[in-house]
């Protein structure tokens, strides 16, 4: 009699391990994210070059979210796809860049398409005076490792 409830109890303890695995599982499964808007390749189809102004390209794709720094440059359109797993740093799995040009005339002069694997990273020049040579990373970490206190630990 007594195996018959000690295997009960074993099984009974396996089923409810069941779900603690299903939340374990689906907390470590990856987690899409999706940023941003660029037209596909059929919207843009719509937009002629040297015909459409950029009221009409607003009416076809729709407004951009950002443009270009002076005025009257290029439509910027950004999409970024991400994946999240977990506890790691989100990794950028797709991005696409639509960049849409204008002439003098605010006419439509050029539409490029960037994917990822276009991108380079740049890395952008400051106009800053070289104050001497930097303090080394263990030298750095030691001086901040200093500004703690007891009481600032303590709460």
């Amino acid at each position: 009699m007594m195996d018959r409830a000690n295997q009960t109890g074993k099984s009974l303890g396996r089923w409810a391990l069941v779900p603690v695995m299903a939340v374990f599982v689906a907390a470590c499964s990856p987690m899409m994210e999706y940023h941003g808007y660029a037209p596909t390749d059929t919207d843009l189809a719509e937009v002629t070059i040297g015909q459409d102004t950029r009221e009409t390209v607003a009416q076809k794709v729709g407004q951009p979210g950002m443009g270009g720094v002076m005025e009257g440059s290029g439509w910027f359109y950004v999409q970024s796809d991400w994946r999240r797993r977990g506890w790691r740093a989100p990794e950028e799995t797709d991005r696409q860049v639509v960049a849409i040009s204008f002439d003098l005339r605010d006419r439509v002069s050029n539409i490029e398409r960037f994917g990822l694997e276009d991108g380079e990273v740049i890395s952008l020049s400051r106009r800053v005076t070289d104050s001497g040579p930097r303090p080394g990373v263990l030298s750095q970490v030691f001086r901040v490792l200093g500004q703690f206190s007891a009481a600032s630990l303590g709460g």
